[in-house]
């Protein structure tokens, strides 16, 4: 260990937590908080006082969720959660607590965090939908996040001392109306803005998660120096900022020359250690799989299941945007596949736990210049086979051997879902329409509203369905891409939905004349 890291991970130390055994099952009572409104403005304060008489006045917010919890205990300090091999069978004994590093199961399969779900069901759905409700906006600590306000479900033993946040998720679920109307002949279509977050990206959504975690076990003196992952641009981009906020190293395996700049960017920005390796995706996922098995770096990309209980998050906020009504259709564009199966588990657990009664069908996007889950879903689900991913626009999920395979197949299987793929200039297009109506989406996104117009096409997806499209990361990151469309400047593309700036004259005569020639083609639409 060098010196430099060995001071930060010393610095790191500045509480020893004890972690419970996991198969400790001793409960004390169930502390419900209760939720009080009130209408008289004029008695409202900035000093707030915990139940005990002390008061919050002056405090930070840590210190003032510290003194809220000793008065008013949260259900979350009786609930427990631990890893379980993934699709594990009732007879499956075999468990390990989330303050140990590991990422794969004896069997090397992959892990899955499984919460008590009978201490979960001592509380009613109606329970559950009132308290996230009640912290949708909120600055206490740390339920200001779209991610911690549920907390009880996600990473439950957590201390809130050691969370790591930026009040990410809470993202935007846009009525995509005029998109819808024009182009799909819909009234009930939503993009659900994921990339409207602290980095641009729903990687937020898991990576506070992680890095959470990873703050704990620093403090417990476990050996973790730093965070690793490979990454396309978004993931790399999460880590860093998180870790830069914690004070933890993070190093970072980008595929060089196969991003874009301003997903590049991000990292260096936040003082990660990049290396740019002279191969793909698949050959980065290789290489920080073997380093990480070798130092005590933390692996950060979706093979491991912490991710997940962040990017579950998003399913629940969708159904609280909807008030609790459950969309027909749910749209996630798909790369290492673990996405697709956070938005089922985060649906099922809803569920499972009675705040909902169904969950919505799920469909998966693929770029066909990476799309290994749909050649699988078009076999018939009878032989998956890992493929060389060709260059696409949709960068973030030009991956040929998703880590998440077993994953996104169990949510397929579970919700009836369909697979469908997006050519480059299908993915383009799109992205190109819905800009036209306001939108400013990332290729991705294009990938997934290209699968959502050919099922429309096919009539799988009625007029009337409600029907959400997952938007993954912000538009801005991609902006090379777009100017290269609306150039006309893709090769072997037609860029049909092109609009570049028309040169003219700098004379009052030359102007008018262009404009009367637009506006001539143009009939006022009050639709």
């Amino acid at each position: 260990m060098s010196t430099s890291s060995s001071s930060l991970f010393q610095s790191a130390h500045l509480h020893l937590i004890t972690a419970k055994p996991v198969g400790d099952r001793r409960r004390t009572t169930h502390f419900i908080p209760t939720i009080k409104a009130s209408s008289d403005s004029s008695k409202q304060t900035t000093t707030k006082t915990t139940s005990t008489g002390s008061s919050s006045k002056g405090c930070n917010i840590r210190d003032s969720a510290r003194l809220l919890n000793l008065s008013n205990p949260q259900p979350d300090q009786n609930l427990t959660a631990k890893y379980v091999p993934f699709n594990a069978g009732p007879t499956c004994t075999e468990s390990y607590s989330l303050d140990e590093v590991v990422y794969r199961s004896q069997s090397g399969g992959l892990l899955d965090v499984q919460h008590d779900m009978d201490a979960l069901k001592a509380f009613p759905g109606s329970y559950w939908r009132n308290l996230f409700d009640s912290r949708v906006g909120k600055t206490t600590w740390p339920y200001g996040s779209g991610v911690w306000s549920k907390k009880e479900w996600v990473l439950p033993e957590i201390s809130s001392d050691d969370i790591v946040s930026a009040f990410e998720g809470n993202s935007n679920l846009f009525w995509a109306e005029r998109f819808g109307k024009h182009f799909l002949s819909m009234n009930d279509l939503w993009v659900k803005h994921c990339g409207i977050s602290h980095t641009g990206s729903f990687k937020d959504l898991g990576m506070t998660v992680l890095v959470s975690q990873v703050n704990r076990l620093r403090k417990m003196n476990k050996p973790v120096v730093g965070v690793g992952c490979a990454s396309t641009g978004d993931t790399s981009a999460a880590l860093s900022a998180y870790c830069a906020s914690a004070g933890i190293p993070s190093i970072v395996f980008l595929p060089a020359n196969k991003i874009s700049m301003a997903q590049l960017v991000q990292p260096i920005a936040n003082g990660a250690f990049v290396l740019s390796i002279d191969t793909d995706f698949d050959g980065c996922m290789q290489l920080i799989r073997e380093i990480t098995s070798e130092l005590p770096i933390y692996l950060a990309n979706s093979l491991n299941s912490l991710r997940l209980e962040g990017q579950k998050t998003a399913a629940i906020e969708i159904l609280q945007q909807f008030d609790w009504e459950v969309p027909d259709w749910v749209v996630v564009p798909g790369g290492n596949l673990g996405n697709i199966y956070a938005f089922y588990k985060g649906f099922h657990m809803c569920k499972e736990l009675g705040l909902v009664d169904r969950i919505p069908r799920l469909v998966c996007a693929q770029s066909a210049n990476a799309n290994p889950l749909y050649l699988y879903y078009k076999s018939g689900w009878k032989e998956f086979k890992p493929i060389r991913a060709n260059s696409t626009f949709a960068s973030a999920i030009q991956i040929g051997d998703p880590v998440s395979i077993d994953r996104a197949v169990y949510a397929l299987k579970n919700s009836d879902g369909i697979v469908e793929e997006a050519t480059e200039e299908e993915l383009m297009d799109a992205m190109a329409q819905a800009d036209s109506t306001g939108m400013f989406i990332c290729p991705h996104t294009g990938v997934a509203l290209t699968a959502l117009f050919k099922l429309r096409n096919r009539g799988v997806i009625g007029p009337s369905d409600r029907t959400v499209v997952v938007s993954t990361a912000h538009g801005l990151k991609f902006t090379q891409s777009k100017i290269d469309y609306h150039s006309n400047n893709i090769k072997d593309m037609a860029c049909r939905f092109a609009n570049p700036p028309v040169s003219v004259k700098a004379d009052f005569g030359s102007v008018m004349d262009v404009l009367k020639k637009y506006l001539g083609s143009k009939t006022p639409n009050f639709d």
